[in-house]
């Protein structure tokens, strides 16, 4: 198979343009000869005559055109492949894959995902659920490229493994039965609800959330259900059988027999990190979507989500 060099077909190409040696020389910074040079090694390669003499000037064959017509094809190609590995470069394409806990997905990776969609197209995303200390895990096994966790999940500082940030500071509710005698109370400390009943998991991040915030408040609440989804949760609160810790990130799950007050007193909340892997945050793809996450937050900000 011939072992194909592309200067020799761009020169071939601007002598058709051109029509001269010259012409073609000093279009391409080169001398007349060289480019004889060139054109004659290339006739050698295809084991063809491409030139012939017409009078004083030289033109192409036969052969040389056909080859020419082969040669757009291949350039146009080869334009194509540059442009899309330039997109690449760019941050405009290639994969990215998120890992996030259940809350911050339809909060903050859905609407960043429609962000990359309207100004990254051609950049492919794929999501992966996951608890806030799995997304670590996943990290280190390659498997997410970023990953959307709590600080108080987040390996140790001189973990060098890990390059993290803050996103979102996500306030705390307290949910609370609409009966509730301080459902409408004009302000609502945590340590008001000492004595009530609370609903919250058995182990993981939320459990330790919902202690560490009422052990702020000065008590240690009495946990009179055990429960980690939403749904469950606020569905206990409405039918009056205890009070829970929100976040605002899962207030969609709000139902009209819960009331979502804020704490005016101790006003908790759970601080959402990102983190990569240590040195990946420079390349373009995750970069890019990194400053989409801030975005969405941002925004999440802006339209005063976080303040009821």
């Amino acid at each position: 198979m011939t072992d194909w060099d592309l200067r020799k077909l761009r020169v071939l190409r601007t002598l058709q343009e051109l029509g001269t040696v010259r012409a073609t020389a000093e279009a391409l910074s080169m001398t007349p000869s060289a480019v004889s040079q060139q054109l004659s090694s290339l006739s050698q390669q295809v084991g063809v005559a491409l030139l012939e003499a017409h009078g004083r000037r030289v033109r192409l064959t036969d052969a040389a055109h056909v080859l020419l017509r082969h040669t757009d094809v291949v350039l146009a190609q080869l334009e194509r492949a540059e442009a899309e590995l330039d997109g690449f470069v760019r941050g405009e394409a290639g994969r990215v894959r998120i890992g996030a806990f259940a809350t911050a997905i339809p909060t903050l990776v859905v609407p960043t995902l429609k962000i990359l969609r309207r100004t990254r197209p051609d950049l492919r995303t794929r999501v992966h659920q996951a608890d806030a200390a799995e997304v670590y895990e996943l990290l280190a096994a390659g498997e997410i490229d970023i990953g959307l966790s709590l600080a108080a999940q987040a390996s140790s500082d001189q973990d060098g493994r890990y390059e993290r940030g803050e996103l979102l500071a996500d306030p705390l509710d307290v949910a609370l039965p609409v009966q509730h005698r301080l459902a409408s109370a004009p302000a609502l400390g945590l340590r008001d609800l000492a004595d009530e009943p609370w609903i919250y998991g058995a182990s993981g991040p939320w459990r330790d959330i919902t202690i560490a915030a009422c052990a702020q408040a000065g008590f240690v609440p009495e946990q009179g259900h055990v429960a980690s989804d939403w749904r469950a949760i606020l569905d206990m609160v409405a039918a009056g059988l205890g009070v829970a810790l929100i976040p605002r990130l899962a207030a969609a799950a709000d139902t009209p027999e819960v009331a979502l007050r804020t704490p005016q007193i101790d006003q908790p909340r759970r601080h959402v990190v990102w983190a990569v892997r240590a040195g990946a945050g420079q390349r373009p793809q995750i970069e890019a979507t990194l400053r989409a996450l801030a975005e969405t937050a941002s925004t999440l900000r802006a339209a005063n989500v976080q303040s009821r």
